[in-house]
């Protein structure tokens, strides 16, 4: 016979599926901050709406100081454009935030001058793997463009080489 713990203690908690555990409330609340799930049973949606336009606009932040060209291509409106983007997607991490969101305003043509050449560069000296993934470094020479900007890695170091257009 297997010993199953403490005397007196059960092997393991049984529950009822009709009341949700603590981990499936913590998943619901955190889906509903992070990824614009509806609030969970307990919630008023209020305070939970606050929470979450509090939690876009530190994500925002963490983006802005990994890409800072991109927000400050943006100006001021950086938070407008990144909390409309992000919302209801849940966070990637703050690198790879900013390299989806670049993507996705070169793919609409509403890439800054700015964000394109930060674009470029990222492009040139990392490699963008599968979704859920973190951009990982290049090791052989290659290159990235965005916008009218080329940027190439070589040994290790990225060189812009053209920059973006500007818009009249």
């Amino acid at each position: 016979m297997i010993p199953t713990g403490p005397v007196g203690v059960p092997a393991a908690r049984t529950t009822s599926p009709a009341i949700p555990t603590l981990a499936a409330r913590q998943a619901a609340l955190v889906a509903a901050l992070a990824a614009g799930a509806p609030p969970p049973p307990g919630f008023t949606p209020e305070p939970l709406a606050a929470a979450r336009r509090a939690l876009l606009r530190k994500r925002a932040g963490e983006v802005a100081r990994n890409w800072p060209l991109l927000a400050a291509g943006l100006g001021p409106r950086w938070p407008e454009v990144f909390g409309r983007w992000a919302e209801g997607r849940p966070t990637a991490g703050a690198h790879r935030d900013g390299w989806d969101l670049a993507r996705d305003l070169r793919a609409v043509g509403e890439l800054p001058p700015l964000g394109a050449e930060e674009l470029a560069v990222w492009q040139a000296g990392h490699r963008y793997p599968k979704a859920g993934r973190p951009p990982r470094p290049r090791r052989l020479p290659s290159w990235g463009h965005a916008g009218g900007a080329v940027a190439i890695q070589f040994a290790g170091r990225v060189r812009l080489l053209r920059p973006a257009r500007r818009r009249p």
